[in-house]
Parts: structure tokens; sequence; C-alpha cells
């Protein structure tokens, strides 16, 4: 008993030696760690490893993304330690400590873009869609608000998600919920420590691009990445001090009235250039004043052969049960004939063409495309048009539903058949469905897009206003 007693004493030193290291205990009230990166910790601890361990038990392309979504938010972590430490830096020194955040951001949505074809395609276009609330870092005055948008912006998969695996996988249901709880997590962590913007230490040294974090190892995970590395020796330039060095001189020299002009030389008529014309022949230099300000052309024109390397190839082809029609420009005669009441079409970036499928199919999807006409015959599900500009979509047929989801300038023509079909907006304007006549003409009809909600002692009632018809 005596030897157990005296091991266990021993061992208690030793967790206590360990526990004096900053950031080693498992308490959260370790020394050198900010408060707001504990609250950040524990986010990661929670909702986000909820996430990570559902999504390797859907596995797959949605395990992957994960590990994505996770270097994003770990690289978050890091600039919240340097924050924590570091006294805001300059803007340009600022865009340099965001750079790692935006490229796993960029990383993010690629791969949603390289795996199209995916089972689990709703799963990374919630992700894609949502994931640009990272930079709520660089938000202000209302990082919140940003983060509750991109988080809506993934609500139109997620939805998607639950509709197909309510009552089929509960693990699915469960992956959603996790998901979006991480951003409804970040809302209230925002609101609590960061609600004008990120904070920043105000007695620390100012942050620079080179600017490391002590290594802080959190509990139970390993340590965040390290920051950048220090940039190449930077050419001289003045300070901060330097520049309100200089402007208190220029404000001593206003201050001084009419002084001011007591140390300018005069100009006699002899060196006038509009009274001596032989002065402006004479040979050298000419000096100029400033140039006017003309706006920097986008890095992306500067290498046009580049941009054309780029661009993906068209596409008109059956995938499994999948019609695929992508990346489609001023092709007017686009058919799709073939069809069986089981495929869909997905249609992707197709630009100033047009498209006719023909017979009975299961769905229609009009994803990033730009003046788009649509002709169908019959679908038994749905027609989604999302993320789209000045398209225009004719049913010969029958449809029960309409979905239209962020698109600007949408005309539908119903025909007689599909005068019972629902038409779902949000986040859209410029709708307008049109209505077939006894003559054959159509009649046209605007959806409305402007609402008014009151509070009637009970409940929200929400009515079209006036103004939108």
């Amino acid at each position: 008993m005596e030897r157990l007693v005296e091991r266990l004493e021993k061992a208690v030193e030793r967790l206590e030696t360990v526990c004096q290291g900053p950031g080693m205990c498992g308490d959260g009230s370790s020394k050198g760690v900010a408060q707001y990166v504990q609250a950040f910790d524990a986010l990661l601890a929670g909702p986000v490893a909820e996430y990570i361990k559902i999504s390797k038990e859907v596995g797959g392309d949605v395990q992957k993304h994960a590990e994505m979504v996770h270097a994003g938010l770990m690289s978050e972590r890091a600039l919240l330690v340097m924050a924590s430490q570091h006294q805001q830096p300059t803007e340009n020194a600022f865009s340099s400590l965001l750079k790692p955040i935006s490229e796993q951001i960029q990383v993010v949505q690629n791969f949603r873009e390289k795996n199209r074809g995916s089972k689990l395609f709703n799963h990374l276009s919630a992700v894609s869609e949502s994931i640009p609330a990272l930079g709520w870092v660089a938000m202000a005055p209302k990082p919140g608000p940003y983060v509750k948008e991109m988080t809506d912006a993934a609500m139109f998969y997620t939805n998607r998600i639950l509709k197909e695996y309510k009552d089929v996988d509960k693990k699915q249901v469960d992956w959603v919920k996790a998901y979006l709880s991480i951003w409804t997590e970040l809302q209230a962590y925002i609101k609590e420590y960061h609600t004008t913007g990120l904070t920043w230490n105000k007695t620390g040294p100012v942050a620079t691009e080179g600017a490391k974090s002590p290594s802080i190892p959190r509990a139970g995970a390993a340590p965040p990445p390290p920051g950048p590395p220090p940039p190449p020796a930077p050419a001289p330039a003045s300070s901060s001090t330097d520049d309100s060095a200089s402007r208190s001189a220029l404000f001593a020299q206003i201050n001084r009235g009419e002084g001011i002009t007591s140390g300018l030389r005069h100009v006699s008529d002899d060196m006038k250039t509009h009274k001596n014309p032989a002065l402006k022949n004479q040979g050298g230099p000419v000096r100029s004043g400033p140039k006017p300000f003309t706006a920097p052309k986008p890095a992306c024109n500067a290498n046009p052969a580049q941009k054309t390397s780029l661009k993906a190839p068209a596409l008109l082809e059956l995938e499994g049960k999948k019609w695929r029609v992508e990346n489609q420009e001023n092709a007017t005669n686009l058919v799709i004939s073939d069809t069986e009441l089981k495929q869909v079409a997905y249609v992707f970036k197709c630009t100033n063409s047009t498209l006719q499928i023909k017979g009975k199919i299961n769905s229609i999807t009009l994803d990033n495309c730009k003046k788009l006409g649509l002709v169908f015959d019959d679908v038994v599900g749905i027609v989604e048009i999302i993320n789209s500009r000045d398209v225009k979509v004719q049913v010969m047929g029958k449809v029960p539903t309409i979905s239209i989801n962020k698109t600007d300038g949408c005309h539908v023509y119903l025909s007689k058949n599909s005068l019972d079909c629902e038409i779902v907006s949000a986040k859209s304007s410029e709708m307008n469905v049109l209505i077939p006549t006894e003559g054959g003409d159509f009649t046209e009809f605007p959806v409305p897009e402007q609402f008014k909600t009151v509070w009637n002692g009970q409940k929200l009632v929400t009515t079209v206003t006036e103004i939108a018809g």
C-alpha cells in the first residue's frame, strides 16, 4: 500500500509539472491562450469533431471533403492565435495572413467542381456553397450576418439531402445536422468575441506576414499548422510611425496660416512659359503633373492565353442515368431525344444556347447558366434553376414543380396542361410566368419579389406588397 501511495504521489507531481507549461492542461484555463482561442477550440472539439466523425462513417467524397474543411478551420485557428498576440497589421500584411484560409476555401470548392458526377454531389455542394463563411475574419463590422448568409446558401442542398434520406438513412440526416451546427455555433462564437470584426491584441507587436505565434497545442489534438514562411527582406519603406510624423508636420505647416507662403520664391515674368514661348522649345525632359487615376486591370486578363487553356470542354453525354450538358457556348441546336423516365438532365455553365429535351424524364437542373433557352416535353419530378441569369424555360407537356433559386431573370412559359404547376422561388429577381391564351399567345405575369411582414400579436403574417404585384 505504501508503494502504491508513493507511486501516486510521483504521478501527481509529474502532472503538475506538465500543467505548468502554457496550453498543456485540458481544463481550459491554461496560461498563454486567449479566451476566444479556447472558445474556438471548444467549437473544434464539439460540432466540428462530430461532423468529422459522421463524415468518416459516410466515407467516400464526403470524408475527403471533411478533411479539407478541417484544414481550413485549423488555418483559421492559427490566425486567431496570432490575432490574440499581435496588434492589427496593415492591410497588405493582413491580406497575406489571410492567404492560407482563402487557398483552403478554393481547395474545398475545386473538389466539388472536379466531382460533379459524385453520388454525394449534394453533400459536396452544401459544403462548397457555405465554406466561404471562413472568411468572416476579414469582414467588418458584421461578420456574424456574413456567416448566416453563407449558411443559408447551403440550405438549398441540405434540404435536398434531408428529402432524399429522411426515411432511408438516418446517418445522412445526422450529417446535415452536424454540419449546419458548425456554422450556427460559429455565429454565436462571433457574437460573443468578435461582434464587429476580428479582435486583435492591443499591447502586442504589430502582426506582419512573417510573424509567428508561439506553439500552443490543444489538449487532445495536434497543434495548428505553422504560419506562412517569413517573406524576403522588405524594401525600404516608411513605417506607420513615419507616416504619422509626416502628417503632423503637414498639419503644423497648414496651421501657420498666411505665414505658410513666406518660404515661396517669387517667379518673374521672364520665367513664365506663357509669356516666353521659347522656354517651351528648350531641350531636356518635360516635367508633367501626376497622371489621372486609372483602375488597375484584373490580373486574370494579364494572360488571356492561359485563361483559354483552362476552359473546360463542352459536353452532351449520357452518364449512367444522367444527361450531362456542360460548358456549351453559342450552341443553338442542342437536342436530347432518346430519353427514359428514370433519367435526369443536369445542365451546367451553358451560355447563349438552346436545349430541347424530348420525351418524359425524371428531373432537370439548370446550374450557372446564362442566356439559355430550355424547351422540354414532360418532367415527372422537378425542374430546378440555380445560380443562373436570363434563362427562358418552356413547358410543352406537364411538370409538377419548378424551383428558382438565386437567379436573376427567368421567364417560364407554361402549357395548358401545366397550369397547376407550383413555382417555388428564393433569392431571385425578374421572374415572369407566361400563361397561354385561347389565341395561342401568352400573357405575362410577374412573380412577386417584395413582401411585407407584420406581427399580429400571435404570429408573423407575410403578404405581398402592392408595389410587387
